[in-house]
């Protein structure tokens, strides 16, 4: 199994199903990494050597461990109910959200819900953006007028990784941005 498909089931584990490998996650999404190590070798090679190899190889950086490393777990994207620890923060004035076409009349009526995920996942940048929504397909962005958002009491939190993370956008706060063919 490649190091991509292992770290896909990792991220599954540590954000959806930690039971696939029967290991539960703390309160905070926080694991043990020699169980989850245990867990993956009984159907995949995998030791710490791997697992390190994933975790400082990320560019997404998806995982952290803790100070000693006998801890591990994924810095968000959880669809299970978790307290990853963020701070509140401050967003810049605007952020970005990249989806696929097909969304876009659910979008338009709901705004942006986590859906199967705690929070809603916001982009900096535009490029971002657009990587995110290619993989559902023709790529629609929203901008998200976050400042005015934030004004108004929602909150706002910066993950580890980099990613923005909120609860919901509602409609009044987003702009359809047209994004014409990619070269």
């Amino acid at each position: 199994m490649s190091l991509t498909a292992i770290s896909k089931y990792m991220s599954l584990i540590l954000r959806h199903k930690p039971e696939t490998i029967g290991i539960s996650l703390d309160e905070h999404g926080w694991v043990d990494v020699d169980e989850l190590i245990m867990g993956i070798a009984k159907t995949h090679e995998f030791n710490m050597d791997i697992l390190e190899e994933i975790v400082y190889s990320d560019n997404k950086q998806r995982y952290s461990f803790n100070e000693d490393k006998t801890l591990i777990r994924a810095n968000q994207g959880h669809s299970i109910p978790v307290d990853v620890e963020l701070d509140e923060m401050e967003p810049p004035i605007e952020l970005w959200h990249g989806t696929g076409a097909k969304y876009v009349d659910s979008i338009d009526t709901q705004g942006l819900i986590p859906k199967s995920r705690l929070y809603v996942h916001l982009s900096e940048d535009i490029d971002t953006a657009v990587k995110v929504g290619m993989r559902h397909g023709k790529p629609i962005l929203y901008v998200v007028k976050a400042s005015d958002m934030y004004s108004d009491g929602y909150k706002f939190y910066l993950s580890k990784n980099g990613v923005w993370l909120t609860r919901q956008v509602p409609v009044k706060y987003l702009e359809k941005q047209v994004i014409f063919a990619q070269k």
